[in-house]
């Protein structure tokens, strides 16, 4: 490995390449729910069930890669992350051709389950927490980049999707991606290499106080886990909604599903471009600093959609809201690392995960649930404001906590 320019650091230039490969690991890896939110249409009817079914499906993937992250964890430390990681790429390929056999039934073990559960789940979870263990001067920049993992995937693939399955049909286009999966992480997954031992020297006094009391921000330190996980719920029942439903929000629209497709793209081009500038943000403000700007951000950019129907107006908003929610969720693995021991890692980022991607999988059904009740998307993306600003609640009393203690840095290095 080579050796770090600060002496009291365990970064290196190795560092930095498996930061890289882990990134393109996740962008391959995330095309997979892509493809029921550019095919909620033509999947839809072609399987003769409600929008929200369909939606539903695909949410389900957060809610599978966050539960199966926690156990994922624990493996990986076990095992390494590298088996971990290829035994999640063939799940998702599985998982894609399943989904493809017409029944609904299939469509939600392949993406609940295989897709979910045993495929993403062995790639984010472990490798953000891998990928934590590399760095302590710049953390929060690397966990920015590997989490950009997602919206590389989100500039990549929806346009080739939608032609894709324009021409040839969405089901020959999840087999077609099955095989991608499949061809291109087992390989790359034989270049992560195991990650260096913490630097001994750059442990902070306020974390090891922390692994001896119990506590952090002077409170118990499972309750400010608790209410982290919270936040993460709240946050991403909002965040999950544009994702989740932008393309069929513009064929209601009367816009061309194509147009839909890289508006898409555009918010997650955004929202990649910027994920780089919340990652430095962290590194200098801490993570619930970031989390308390970046959730105010997307409250902003949330009401926005409420009150925007034409195509002009809706690419604006979608590149506004990219720019603004991207830093949000490498901001909890962050705070995680900052308020809790290094050993905990495991178990505690994942966890925060697993209820955060929930409230990814709630939103995504919900708000297809309100459109199917009312016939338009305004009621739902206005709900997801006010999960919103209950997220900035949550996130504001554990920001107060942390400027009132102490004996806690407002940024921990290890």
């Amino acid at each position: 490995m080579t050796a770090s320019r600060f002496p009291d650091s365990i970064e290196s230039r190795s560092s930095w390449a498996a930061a890289l490969i882990t990134t393109a690991i996740l962008a391959i890896s995330y095309g997979a729910p892509l493809l029921v939110v550019v095919g909620l249409k033509p999947i839809t009817a072609s399987l003769g069930t409600d929008r929200s079914i369909v939606a539903l499906a695909g949410a389900l993937v957060w809610v599978g890669t966050g539960m199966g992250g926690i156990v994922m964890g624990w493996v990986a430390d076990r095992i390494g992350v590298r088996s971990t990681v290829v035994f999640g790429a063939l799940m998702a390929a599985l998982g894609l051709a399943v989904s493809t056999s017409g029944q609904v039934w299939a469509l939600f073990l392949g993406h609940a389950i295989l897709i979910g559960l045993l495929g993403n789940s062995a790639h984010f979870p472990p490798l953000v927490v891998y990928i934590s263990r590399w760095f302590d001067r710049r953390r929060g920049t690397a966990v920015a980049l590997i989490s950009s993992g997602q919206y590389v995937a989100g500039m990549l693939w929806p346009s080739v999707f939608e032609r894709a399955m324009t021409q040839f049909g969405w089901q020959a286009t999840m087999l077609g991606y099955a095989v991608v999966v499949a061809a291109a992480i087992v390989p790359m997954a034989f270049f992560l290499q195991s990650p260096p031992q913490p630097s001994r020297a750059a442990a902070p006094v306020g974390l090891v106080g922390t692994r001896r009391s119990g506590r952090a921000l002077g409170l118990p330190a499972n309750l400010v886990q608790t209410l982290l996980c919270a936040a993460g719920f709240l946050c991403c029942v909002p965040m999950a909604m544009p994702a989740g439903h932008l393309v069929a929000l513009c064929t209601d629209l009367g816009i061309p599903a194509a147009h839909g497709a890289a508006m898409l793209s555009v918010l997650l081009g955004s929202a990649f471009v910027s994920r780089l500038f919340w990652g430095w943000l962290a590194d200098r403000i801490g993570g619930l600093g970031t989390l308390l700007a970046g959730s105010a951000c997307q409250a902003l950019a949330i009401t926005a959609f409420t009150a925007t129907q034409d195509e002009f107006g809706l690419f604006a908003v979608s590149a506004g809201y990219g720019l603004g929610f991207s830093g949000i969720v490498p901001a909890y693995v962050l705070a995680v690392r900052e308020l809790f021991p290094s050993d905990e890692a495991s178990w505690r980022v994942p966890t925060v995960l697993f209820i955060s991607m929930s409230g990814m999988a709630f939103g995504g059904w919900f708000a297809g649930a309100l459109y199917d009740h009312f016939g338009f998307y305004a009621p739902a993306f206005a709900t997801g404001a006010l999960f919103n600003l209950a997220n900035l609640v949550v996130i504001g009393f554990l920001v107060t906590r942390q400027v009132r203690e102490p004996r806690l840095p407002a940024v921990l290095p290890a």
